[in-house]
């Protein structure tokens, strides 16, 4: 077989089928290749018109279809799955030759990769890509790592085949090296978590508080679409609501079971958060909500549980009481950014990657699951001033989030006198009032510790480790 294909992919379930697809239609020859042949020939029959296939049955045929430097994306389940297909593949080639793992690996798992691959002068590419099945053949957002190398030969064509965001950019970006491109891809599906959990949180309250039914809801979600929460989920959140199921007549999202699954990458966004010592708030609540739909038998043991009793808003009052839920998402919604933004900058600087978070902003303005519009305005904020602390030390969306403080807690107190569950919102809010605090309890809790466990404080007044003798005269002595 002659090396004719630019790139190949590996592993033909529907994000590399339509991964392939994406790169034949903007013209370059793919190879395809599938542990059962009957997929790689079904996407020739099916597609074969939308560009130029080399389908391969066998490892050595795909890896002798590719043109040098070769360009390997495997598109298969993450974990053990992808160690056998680069144990496969791996020795087929040659020094300067990448291998690039499109799926949800965990980034630990590609640093791995990439340090094993590197000894064989192989490049291992960890890349994220955001955008579904449909970002997959239309134009996702990608977040590559591995060498700079690797991006000079591959980033052209990535570039070709992303999402291009209002401005033209391309939704593509060499984020750093080894697993920098995946754990970004982790950060940006726990933000995804939050934002959906936000969202969630917004319509059970215009539901069980304001009175609102699905369709109208979903009125209200189209209206906000179209000022500052102008965003993807937004707008799908809509279309959700509007949607009504044939088989019962009835709203869509009343026929559908209440225990919403998850993949692992909001699970893993928390986890790593928690090693770096970053507060990521809203999406652990986002993640523990998830967890808590699906225990039915819990759930079902304690609806009998006693609770407030819910008192039905007039006409003027649910329309003033979904303003102030607007300003609520917004504020939650940025300082669910702020959180996500903060454990890349903490990444980055832990594994020495470098990640340029204003660059991160800029390729999630298209393609991706959190594609929103003020993401330009984060973009700024970072292009602004690189090394900014936190979104919310930037002047404009400080202001916004001060402004929308009281009608925020205004929601929180709503929701808690008519017993609806705001996790989200609520660990958004003690996250802000935590951050503008002048003290915090903690000064209390390293007491304690100090009393039971001699664990040692600091003060205010003087350099140095200290200790109490609390079992005598409490006398302090240096520590």
């Amino acid at each position: 077989m002659s090396a004719t294909a630019q790139i190949g992919v590996t592993g033909l379930a529907v994000m590399g089928r339509n991964l392939a697809r994406n790169f034949a239609r903007n013209g370059y020859t793919v190879a395809l290749h599938n542990r059962t042949a009957a997929r790689t020939h079904s996407l020739v029959a099916e597609f074969g018109d939308e560009g130029t296939f080399v389908p391969a049955e066998t490892a050595k045929e795909f890896v002798a279809a590719l043109e040098r430097p070769r360009r390997l994306v495997i598109m298969v389940k993450a974990g053990e799955p992808t160690d056998q297909v680069i144990e496969e593949f791996a020795p087929l080639l040659e020094p300067g030759d990448m291998i690039i793992d499109g799926g949800n690996a965990h980034f630990a798992d590609t640093r791995r990769r990439e340090r094993e691959l590197r000894e064989q002068g192989i490049h291992f590419v960890g890349t994220g890509i955001s955008g579904g099945e449909e970002g997959a053949l239309h134009g996702p957002s990608i977040m590559p790592g591995g060498s700079k190398e690797s991006y000079g030969s591959l980033g052209p064509m990535l570039e070709k085949i992303s999402a291009k965001a209002a401005d033209g950019a391309p939704c593509v970006a060499h984020i750093g090296p080894d697993g920098a491109g995946h754990f970004v891809k982790m950060v940006h599906n726990g933000i995804e978590y939050a934002d959906m959990q936000l969202i969630a949180e917004a319509y059970q309250l215009l539901r069980d508080v304001a009175g609102y039914g699905p369709a109208q809801i979903a009125d209200i979600f189209r209206t906000w679409n179209t000022g500052r929460l102008d965003s993807y989920l937004i707008d799908i959140t809509a279309d959700v609501l509007s949607h009504v199921d044939a088989a019962t007549g009835k709203p869509f999202v009343d026929v559908v079971e209440d225990q919403a699954e998850q993949k692992g990458t909001g699970r893993w966004t928390v986890q790593i958060a928690l090693d770096l010592g970053v507060p990521v708030s809203g999406i652990a609540e986002a993640v523990f909500a998830r967890s808590l739909s699906g225990h039915a038998e819990l759930r079902k043991a304690s609806r009998g549980l006693p609770g407030p009793t819910a008192r039905a808003l007039s006409g003027d009052e649910a329309a003033a009481f979904a303003v102030q839920v607007e300003q609520a998402l917004y504020a939650s919604k940025i300082v669910s950014y702020t959180q996500g933004f903060h454990e890349i900058a903490a990444g980055s600087e832990e594994y020495g990657w470098d990640i340029d978070l204003g660059s991160v902003a800029t390729i999630w303005r298209g393609g991706c699951i959190i594609r929103a519009a003020f993401l330009d305005r984060i973009r700024a904020a970072y292009d602004a001033r690189p090394e900014l602390p936190s979104l919310l030390s930037d002047e404009g969306f400080a202001r916004e989030i001060g402004a929308a403080q009281d009608d925020w807690r205004a929601v929180l107190v709503a929701a808690v006198r008519q017993g609806v569950p705001t996790p989200g919102f609520a660990a958004a809010l003690a996250y802000y009032d935590a951050l503008r605090a002048e003290r915090l309890p903690a000064a209390l809790t390293q007491g304690q510790r100090d009393f039971f466990g001699a664990h040692t404080y600091r003060r205010t007044d003087r350099d140095g480790s200290f200790h109490t003798l609390w079992g005598g005269d409490r006398t302090e002595v240096d520590a």
